[in-house]
Parts: structure tokens; sequence; C-alpha cells
């Protein structure tokens, strides 16, 4: 059986809710089990990055039984059909969000400060990556560590 890479982007309309990602998910012959439909209305509850353990606590709330490694299978399968992204922001764990609120970050290695990168900031790079290297660049999943103003001047 051929899988899709874990980051394809195989969905290219937003579902707008956890309920038009759950129908999404039908049409396309997933599964929409319960602890699927919890996690898809904890993602879609925030625009924040969560860990897997603040996903699972969002569903806890509605099903306190759904086991971690079930909710790492579901966010495995939510990534391979695109719905979700995952980003490494740091030391720390792996953090979730849906795809279509990705985008790349700028974090200080001095004090924590994360900055939303805009899409744009990372154009040239792309384009470079992709003509000298034949490499497609995700800029999505990026973040790139550095030193912010604050601590550059105190």
């Amino acid at each position: 059986m051929s899988r899709t890479p874990l980051h394809a982007e195989v969905i290219t309309t937003a579902p707008a809710s956890a309920e038009e990602a759950v129908a999404l998910l039908r049409q396309r012959g997933s599964r929409a089990t319960p602890s699927r439909r919890f996690l898809l209305e904890a993602l879609y509850a925030t625009d924040q990055h969560l860990t897997a353990d603040e996903l699972a606590a969002g569903v806890h709330e509605r099903s306190p039984e759904v086991h971690l490694s079930t909710i790492y299978r579901n966010l495995d399968e939510l990534q391979r059909l695109g719905l979700v992204t995952h980003t490494h922001l740091g030391h720390g764990p792996v953090t979730y969000q849906l795809a279509s609120h990705a985008h790349a970050h700028l974090i200080c290695n001095t004090c924590g400060h994360r900055v939303e990168a805009p899409d744009g900031l990372f154009v040239e790079l792309e384009a470079r990556a992709l003509t000298d290297h034949g490499f497609r660049v995700d800029p999505h999943h990026l973040a790139v560590f550095g030193t912010c103003a604050d601590c550059q001047s105190g």
C-alpha cells in the first residue's frame, strides 16, 4: 500500500470548522471516530500551537478514556491528510496546529520571544533552494533561532 508523505498537502481547501473537517475525512474514506472529532474540535478552538499533551487535555474534557497513543495516531493521520502540521519550537515538545494556520517562526535564544514570520520572508530562500538544489522548502515548518532586538540592546 503506498502512503502519502507525512507533510503532503492533500487537502487543498481548508475546512472552516471541525464539522467540515470531519465531513471531509468521511468523504475521503477516513474514519471519523469520536476521539478524532474531539481532537479536531480542540485544534479548531485555538490558533495557538499545542503539544500532544495539551491536545489530549482538551480531548479528555469530552472523553477521559482516550489514550495519549490514540491522540498521536490521530495527529499522524491528520498530518498525512494535510489538515494538521507540527513544528519544533526549540528544545521542548513538538507542537501541532491546523495546517491552514501554519507559519514560520523567529525565536530568540536568549529570552525565548517568538515571532510569527510572514510568509514572504523566506521567498528568496525557497527560490534558491529549488533553483540551486532542486529542494522544495516548507517555510511553514521553519523555526529560525537568533537574538531579538531587546536582547541585542540589553
